[in-house]
């Protein structure tokens, strides 16, 4: 237990220094390669609905014990050759299913357009990180857009794989990242994927739905530690914290909005048709760029605050099953 939450804390670290280099490849990639030549085995033909839910549940049986006996091989095989080979590759594996440092990043590279004026190159950094149209977007929505993609992605980048970390390690973590990455790819609700993807879906909003909610006040604690408005991030919280379709997403996006003093969510434009989606927040003032900046505060300050929590949790029961 305590060489796990060291190389925990280690992967933590790496991953607030290094980010996610783009020459290096990353396993999250490998399990996207997966799922899309597994969609192109078992999908079948586009008007074919019978089947499609058997065929998806299948792809999704399959990456996920694909993911379990790499993830469980790697491990065992380098604690075999060396214990410290052990610790480094366990290390990198923790490293490699968080995505701190890489959110900021992709979010400030929005920013930085947004300031220099230059609305074309923050519509194309902003559609890097959101899967709306973005074409349509003025400045103000491209700046929502990246609020909006930082809030939500505080829960599934950051603070669910960093929970399974510290619940069960790399593997139970790597097992969350495929869940994730199978809703990112196959999850949506419209004609290709409403039946092939919804186990995958499902299975995305049961293992988002306690990590969504502690994500949620572990930032009301964040936004109180960078004096934010925490009364108005319970408020718009619980107002508001069921406003999307999905039972998790608006959990941190309604925190951030409240912590904000903003309004964030609406219509948005997917694959060119226009959904409709109820406002998250209050308009008390108009959004500035400079909230892409303040919702990476709270992602940070969460992101620690999580940390903090899981290793006191694993420190405490390694002091308790020592004593029995």
């Amino acid at each position: 237990m305590i060489t796990t939450s060291m190389c925990i804390l280690t992967g933590f670290i790496l991953d607030l220094i290094l980010g996610d280099p783009y020459c290096f490849p990353h396993p999250i990639r490998l399990i996207g390669n997966e799922i899309s030549g597994l969609e192109k085995l078992l999908y079948g033909k586009e008007n074919e609905k019978k089947g499609k839910i058997a065929r998806g549940a299948f792809l999704t049986i399959i990456v996920l014990l694909s993911v379990a006996i790499a993830s469980v091989s790697i491990l065992w095989i380098s604690y075999r050759l060396h214990f410290l080979l052990g610790i480094i590759v366990e290390s990198i594996m923790c490293y490699q299913v968080l995505a701190t440092k890489c959110l900021k990043d992709e979010s400030m590279k929005v920013y930085k357009a947004l300031t220099k004026g230059d609305v074309e190159a923050a519509r194309t950094a902003v559609s890097m990180i959101v899967g709306r149209d973005t074409r349509v977007l003025d400045d103000m929505g491209i700046t929502k857009a990246a609020v909006e993609t930082v809030a939500e992605n505080t829960s599934d980048g950051v603070i669910a794989p960093l929970m399974y970390l510290c619940i069960g390690g790399p593997v139970l973590a790597f097992l969350y990242k495929a869940v994730n990455t199978m809703d990112s790819m196959i999850g949506y609700k419209n004609d290709r994927y409403y039946y092939f993807g919804r186990v995958a879906a499902k299975l995305d909003d049961v293992v988002n739905y306690i990590p969504a909610r502690v994500s949620a006040y572990l930032m009301m604690a964040a936004a109180g530690l960078s004096g934010m408005d925490v009364a108005g991030a319970y408020r718009i919280h619980k107002r508001d914290s069921r406003a999307h379709a999905s039972p998790n997403s608006a959990q941190t996006e309604s925190v951030c909005a409240g912590a904000l003093g903003i309004r964030l969510a609406g219509d948005a434009v997917y694959f060119g048709k226009l959904v409709k989606k109820p406002y998250i927040g209050d308009d008390i003032r108009p959004i500035q760029y400079d909230d892409i900046k303040k919702a990476n505060r709270l992602l940070y300050g969460t992101a620690i605050l999580m940390l903090i929590l899981g290793m006191g949790i694993r420190i405490t029961l390694y002091f308790v099953l020592s004593i029995k």
